[in-house]
Formats: structure tokens, C-alpha cells, sequence
């Protein structure tokens, strides 16, 4: 298959956050997706690590990201970013949140937009609108689009499951719908997030930052049908799967398609 894919990851958001934030498209993706609630990130279940194991499909210990503070690779794996670029698809990466500038090499995106959720407000807004605009003027095969207030606005200041937390949830789904509609059918969109988190943290080994959703919505992939696992490694082993690109050979997920 040679698919075009768009992957959104909301920060911070935990399977029964998505569920219970009172957003009525929560029930309609579901139910369009092939989708697990009981998916796994990598410990630390910490931002950029998590990235990192979502980007290279291996676990901390191996890519060596254990902090949100970047060093490069010792023993360097191909990122999703680096793979699909060498194999000729047009690669793309909006985001919130500077620290991430790093999951790909130099040199492997046709495009990166960044607007700082430390500088302005609604970014989740601003970079979903520059992401739309994007996809429909220069139709990528992988967009990665990274939305961040429900980490920070909603977990880290407020509190994770607090009510500022539930429409930090329900204001992404929201960004996530407008781009649905708002692009070519032919995309299948992937959702999930990072990891969860508790009280005003995450990083621990236990369940409420563990536990992270994934959906796969799109002509590949069966409506309703729930996964009884899955990790966050599997997302880039999938995405490879879709696009009809090998995957790196460290790669250690399983594709879920």
C-alpha cells in the first residue's frame, strides 16, 4: 500500500481524559477507528523520550533520551523524520514545543513550523490552522502535527483530570476535528498521545502515566475495531507499513495494520 498519513499527538492526554471531556467527536472517531485505550508509552514517561521511542520505535535505554534535555545518538537509529525522507516522501513537522526541533536529522523536512506555546496563546489553534493550510497547498505524504495545551495549560498548571485539564482535552479534539474535515479523505489520520499523567506530573511507572491512546482512522483500517494492546513503538512501524517504506532495521514495534 502507499498511503498518505497524518500523525497528531496531544500532550499529555490520557485515555479517559479523551473519553470524559464532554467532546461529542470523541465517540464519533472512536468509532470510525481501529483504536486501543489501553496503549503503553516507554519509561520515562516523559515528553521528549517518549517522542524519541514514538520517532524510533526502540525504548529509552536504547536511543538514550531520558530527560527532556536532547544529546545526539551514541549508536544513531533512522528517525520516521530520516527513513521516509530517504525513500522520497515529502516529510512535514508543526509543533508546539521547541524541545522536539531534534527528532529528525538536518535535512530530512520539506517543511517545519513551530509556534512557541511558551511566547503566545492558542498555539493548539494556530498551528493546527498552519498545518491545514499546509496539507492542502502542498499535499505531504507525513505530516506530524504536535499539540501541546493540554500538557501544559491543562496538567502541569492546573492539574490532570482538573476541569481547566478536561477542555485543555476537549479543545484539541476540537483542533483535530477542524483538520479532518478540513482535508482530503484520502489521509489517514493517527491520534495518540505521549503519555498520561497525575495530580501536576507524569514520569512515573504507574497506570495514570502509562496509559496512552491510540486511534488509526482511515480506508486502511477497520471502523470500531479495538486493539487489545498496543505501544507507542508500534506507531512508527505502522506509519512505514502505510507509506510502503521499509522499516529501519532497529525498529522494534509492531505494525498494527
Amino acid at each position: 500500500m502507499s498511503e498518505k498519513v497524518i500523525l497528531i499527538l496531544v500532550d499529555g492526554m490520557r485515555p479517559d481524559g479523551m473519553m470524559e471531556c464532554g467532546n461529542p467527536y470523541t465517540q464519533k472517531l472512536v468509532s470510525k477507528s481501529t483504536y486501543c485505550l489501553k496503549a503503553q508509552t516507554v519509561m520515562p514517561s516523559v515528553t521528549l523520550p517518549c517522542h524519541m521511542s514514538l520517532f524510533h520505535s526502540v525504548d529509552p535505554e536504547r536511543h538514550g533520551i531520558g530527560t527532556n534535555g536532547y544529546v545526539p545518538q551514541v549508536r544513531p537509529i533512522k528517525g520516521m523524520f530520516d527513513q521516509f525522507d530517504n525513500f522520497d516522501k515529502k516529510c512535514a513537522f508543526f509543533y508546539t514545543w521547541e524541545e522536539l526541533r531534534d527528532l529528525g536529522r538536518p535535512d530530512h523536512l520539506h517543511t517545519a513550523v513551530c509556534f512557541n506555546q511558551h511566547k503566545q496563546a492558542d498555539t493548539d489553534i494556530k498551528i493546527t490552522d498552519a498545518a491545514i493550510k499546509y496539507i492542502n497547498e502542498e499535499a505531504p505524504d507525513f505530516l506530524f502535527l504536535y499539540l501541546g495545551e493540554t500538557d501544559e495549560v491543562g496538567g502541569h498548571d492546573c492539574g490532570w483530570m482538573s476541569e481547566q485539564y478536561m477542555k485543555s482535552v476537549s479543545k484539541a479534539l476540537s483542533c483535530v476535528e477542524k483538520l479532518q474535515n478540513s482535508i482530503s479523505e484520502d489521509y489517514t489520520i493517527i491520534l495518540l498521545a505521549d503519555h498520561g499523567g497525575h495530580d501536576r506530573s507524569h514520569g512515573c511507572d504507574i497506570p495514570e502515566d502509562m496509559t496512552i491512546p491510540i486511534l488509526f482512522c482511515g480506508k486502511p483500517f477497520e471502523e470500531g475495531k479495538e486493539l487489545p494492546e498496543a505501544s507507542i513503538k508500534d506507531v512508527a512501524v505502522t506509519i512505514a507499513k502505510l507509506l510502503d517504506v521499509p522499516c529501519a532495521k532497529e525498529w522494534e514495534g509492531v505494525a498494527r495494520v
